[in-house]
């Protein structure tokens, strides 16, 4: 065995003992670093196939308003949060898509502990963005059927429920 190979299964066999002292799950499934990565890491891309379809839908409606006859008696403001928003839209897909590229870029350098770690963070940030994508869409349509303080409302609300499901709730489970 060469001594690249005997040090990274050294620094394996400690990852996975500090793992299992830190970590419960890694006891409980009686997992490895690496199986534990793996398994995080497939877990984040099924989470991601859910997310990205709606993203991509939403990101077709938001295109589609440009097209339609109205749309020409949009006022300025309402044309700006429009396009606002589909940049939102745009990039929430590409922070949703990114992981996968980086597994591509990353792909057999032993690099899966930064992989999870950076996927999941783009993952955060894409579904704030998600967030603020759908709401933005619910403003504007708000706006244009029912006038500027009912659209402000209706997207309080909107995100008020975003941040209660999202982030608020996830972390009542944290206690248990």
């Amino acid at each position: 065995m060469s001594d690249w190979t005997a040090d990274a299964k050294e620094r394996a066999e400690k990852d996975d003992l500090d793992a299992a002292k830190s970590d419960p799950n890694a006891q409980l499934r009686g997992e490895t670093t690496a199986q534990r990565l793996d398994r995080n890491y497939g877990e984040l891309l099924q989470e991601l196939r859910v997310v990205q379809t709606g993203v991509q839908v939403l990101f077709a409606f938001l295109l589609s308003l440009a097209f339609y006859e109205k749309f020409d008696k949009l006022t300025s403001t309402q044309r700006n949060f429009y396009f606002g928003t589909l940049l939102v839209a745009v990039v929430a897909g590409a922070l949703l898509i990114a992981p996968v590229a980086h597994h591509r870029m990353l792909f057999g350098q032993r690099r899966k502990a930064a992989l999870v770690a950076a996927s999941n963070k783009l993952a955060i940030v894409g579904l704030c963005l998600v967030m603020l994508a759908l709401a933005g869409s619910i403003f504007l349509i708000a706006d244009v059927l029912y006038g500027r303080t009912t659209s402000i409302g209706v997207f309080a609300v909107v995100i008020a429920i975003f941040v209660i499901l999202w982030f608020l709730m996830p972390r009542l489970y944290r206690g248990r």
